[in-house]
């Protein structure tokens, strides 16, 4: 009873998404995929390898920049939950931020330093490659651009939303290595999804990133799913129904709010 509670639920809310996408309506309402093949393609523009998903229509208004967790657009979950953001009517670009060489599938393999990896790959290496993505929407002819961040990505969905960094509103799934400065210094509204259970922002840290976003002058949104894990934006375990419905949500809740706000 609760999984078709659930089902039906989000088709409500799927079915309203794509009812607010006026500019560029979509005829496939199976907006949300798991699994199946990639349909969008690569492309390397300006040195930097762009995964690109195109919606149903000819001229779309809006741009996603959507921003991967370590394990980078490598990842099918990434692909097709960028596949997902076209579907809905976005023009979705993901730039390989880590040039072909993600973080493994383990991340307790021992031949893996995960704070080396984390240092080649810090703001001054992924800044440039967000901008050139950016860059690329823009050229496309969309009007306004959101970005969209998980995990790793999260921080820079942030400092994309930053004054003249680009993004006009972002969303961030179970957020890593935000800054204080980060949040303060937004200049467009921010939304963030968090996981129940997260060793990279718990309670304390989570409460503390509220406080921070009421202290902008811009719209925020901080939203709870129980059940899930850190990762549960893009990884999580479908079979799980708490989990499905998170990562169901918590995509939903990015899509409403840039339908709100860009």
């Amino acid at each position: 009873m609760r999984a078709s509670s659930t089902s039906l639920l989000l088709w409500s809310i799927g079915s309203a998404v794509l009812g607010l996408t006026k500019s560029c309506p979509i005829a496939d309402t199976s907006i949300i995929a798991h699994t199946g093949t990639p349909v969008g393609t690569e492309e390397v523009v300006d040195g930097v390898t762009l995964y690109v998903s195109k919606p149903g229509c000819k001229a779309p208004k809006v741009g996603v920049v959507y921003l991967t967790d370590v394990f980078g657009i490598q990842l099918a979950e990434n692909k097709l939950l960028a596949d997902s953001f076209a579907r809905a009517g976005y023009l979705t670009v993901a730039p390989d931020l880590f040039n072909g060489t993600p973080a493994p599938s383990d991340l307790n393999d021992p031949t893996f330093n995960t704070t080396a990896f984390l240092a080649a790959h810090g703001p001054d290496v992924a800044d440039p490659l967000i901008a050139k993505a950016i860059a690329y929407l823009r050229a496309a002819g969309v009007d306004k651009v959101a970005a969209t961040g998980y995990c790793y990505g999260g921080r820079y969905a942030f400092r994309s939303v930053a004054e003249g960094k680009g993004a006009d509103a972002a969303f961030a799934a179970h957020p890593s290595l935000l800054e204080d400065g980060e949040i303060l210094t937004i200049a467009g509204p921010a939304s963030v999804a968090a996981a129940e259970t997260d060793s990279l922002m718990p309670p304390a840290r989570r409460a503390q990133i509220e406080a921070l976003l009421a202290n902008t002058t811009q719209p925020y949104q901080v939203s709870l799913y129980s059940g899930t894990q850190h990762g549960f934006g893009v990884r999580a375990n479908v079979s799980d129904p708490e989990q499905k419905f998170g990562k169901e949500s918590a995509f939903f809740q990015a899509v409403r709010w840039f339908e709100a706000w860009v």
